[in-house]
């Protein structure tokens, strides 16, 4: 399996000062594919808030060994609440929307009687959802109604109280969105983020040109997974891009580009704490200390946490198939992306991020990255 020939940098500098050359960075990353069996991986790697490296390793295509290039279409997941936060925080600064307004009130009528809210009739809770409860993970919605047994949406928990990610907070508020601007996400994002930053290989729906070059995703066993060509766009996961394009919005998040200081602070400020064992999964309701080190929160659309380095803010995507993580420290300038299409390589992720940044702060065990040869608990 060899690396894509891309010219690059000589040498990364890591959050302590410290240097990896690039052809080390790249033999890790052979190596760690090769033990953990993952088919196809895409870095970047940001310094002084700038894309310094793109690197893409392996396969697209596993069964047509088609190479994975940096331009590349893959699927984004829950990248796609980043960019969409980033979106909603434009709207903020220009006084669009209030962070703070109930959502209901821009609607015009009653949410239960807006279609897909139906569910919620019985329940007047509703009424105190806001754009920051829905960005901060906080109102009280699951992250998927057909995650329940009867696939209804109800309430977990009082809006405002605690965290718990949802996916369907952040589709309220893109209905929210769009009745606001009178648009639809897909204009609004090619209006407001893809088209100023040059971002021509990503959208919120499948698009003819990434026939050309799209990867197919890998469950763990390495059964391909059939490549879903998304046509509504969704705030909350249906973003495709490359690396090269999520690299350059990444900078363009770390450099405030189109946002005021302090709407990109307030993004990336903790607003919620997160006092639980997992992000996900039966673990996500179990309280623990473990994260109070690292003051583990929720921002706007980012996780935030603080480091020997300072301030991180974070964001990733999962799916079956699809791993991909990024992370920014606001002090040092510094940031990582990682994207691969395979369901293995979030057990590469703490090493990667420990070997090429220097980020031992990274919550793994919440995030459930545990390595491919961990042997602890």
């Amino acid at each position: 399996m060899a690396p894509a020939a891309q010219a690059q940098k000589a040498t990364i500098e890591r959050l302590d000062g410290s240097r990896i050359s690039v052809p080390e960075i790249e033999r890790l990353v052979l190596a760690l594919m090769d033990s953990a069996q993952v088919p196809g991986l895409a870095l970047a790697v940001l310094e002084d808030n700038k894309v310094q490296y793109v690197k893409t390793f392996g396969y697209r295509n596993v069964q047509k060994r088609l190479p994975l290039e940096p331009q590349t279409a893959m699927y984004a997941a829950s990248f796609s609440k980043a960019v969409f936060a980033y979106l909603v925080m434009q709207l903020v600064q220009e006084g669009a929307l209030d962070l703070d307004k109930p959502l209901y009130q821009y609607l015009g009528k009653l949410l239960p009687e807006i279609k897909g809210y139906q569910d919620l009739a019985t329940d007047e809770r509703w009424k105190q959802i806001t754009a920051r409860m829905a960005l901060t993970h906080t109102t009280g919605f699951p992250n998927w109604r057909w995650f329940e047994p009867d696939e209804k949406l109800r309430f977990k928990f009082a809006p405002g109280t605690k965290y718990w990610y949802s996916g369907e907070g952040i589709q309220l508020l893109q209905v929210v969105v769009e009745k606001i601007t009178r648009k639809g996400l897909l204009q609004l994002s090619e209006e407001r983020v893809f088209k100023p930053l040059k971002m021509t290989r990503t959208s919120y729906i499948w698009q003819p040109a990434f026939e050309l070059s799209h990867a197919i995703g890998y469950m763990e066993d390495g059964k391909a997974v059939p490549k879903e060509k998304r046509d509504e766009a969704q705030a909350a996961g249906s973003m495709e891009t490359t690396i090269t394009d999520y690299a350059t919005f990444m900078a363009a998040v770390m450099q405030g580009k189109d946002l005021t200081p302090k709407a990109k602070q307030e993004m990336v400020r903790a607003q919620v704490a997160i006092p639980f064992k997992a992000q996900f999964g039966p673990l996500a309701t179990v309280a623990t200390d473990e994260n109070k080190a690292i003051k583990l929160a929720y921002g706007l659309g980012w996780g935030v946490f603080e480091s020997p380095y300072g301030p991180a803010y974070f964001k990733e995507g999962h799916d079956d198939g699809w791993e991909n993580h990024s992370v920014a420290f606001s002090d040092q300038k510094k940031g990582l992306v990682i994207m691969s299409n395979s369901s293995n390589a979030d057990k590469l992720f703490k090493e990667l991020l420990e070997k090429i940044l220097g980020d031992t702060a990274t919550p793994w065990r919440w995030e459930n990255y545990v390595p491919y040869n961990y042997s602890g608990k």
